[in-house]
């Protein structure tokens, strides 16, 4: 089924609002979290609108059907640094490796931009996810207990260093 996927880079109108919209369901139905967690979505997604680069900042839409089933973004930031945001992928569509080549996709446009670090804000039970991402490399370098998302969550924070990268077999 992976390759009736297409993943696709270009932003079309309405990709984003409809992603905030999949990802704040998936996340209330799985994790239990409120309102407050899209606001957060929203103000992040504005946040990479008003900063986008197509030079320097990629999203990845992966379409079944023509319907988005999975969505992961590199947001540029200062200092030669990156950001992973927005990664998801629909319940029924997981298990088939749709996330590991996401983020062999993520990893090979920060290494061809040139980009020295990348960091991502995620939180505690998202075990699966985190495992794909320190298995490239990335490490926990921050905790902290918030209702930002509208319950109490262990937000983490994880950071990627050039040449600490892990490759993914």
């Amino acid at each position: 089924m992976l390759d009736e996927i297409d993943i696709r880079t270009e932003l079309r109108p309405g990709d984003l609002s409809y992603v905030i919209y999949k990802q704040t369901l998936l996340y209330q139905q799985e994790h239990n979290l409120g309102i407050e967690f899209e606001s957060y979505a929203f103000a992040g997604m504005h946040e990479f609108c008003e900063s986008y680069d197509p030079e320097k900042d990629r999203v990845w839409v992966c379409e079944h059907k023509k319907k988005i089933i999975g969505f992961i973004l590199l947001m540029h930031r200062e200092n030669n640094a990156s950001q992973l945001r927005f990664f998801y992928i629909d319940a029924e569509y997981r298990g088939l490796g749709l996330g590991k080549k996401l983020m062999q996709l993520y990893m090979d446009f920060f290494k061809e931009k040139g980009y020295q670090s990348s960091y991502l804000w995620t939180f505690q039970g998202l075990d699966t996810a985190i495992s794909l991402y320190t298995r490239h490399g990335f490490k926990l370098t921050e905790e902290k207990l918030s209702k930002a998302l509208g319950k109490l969550v262990n937000e983490q924070r994880y950071d990627l260093s050039i040449g600490e990268e892990m490759i993914f077999v």
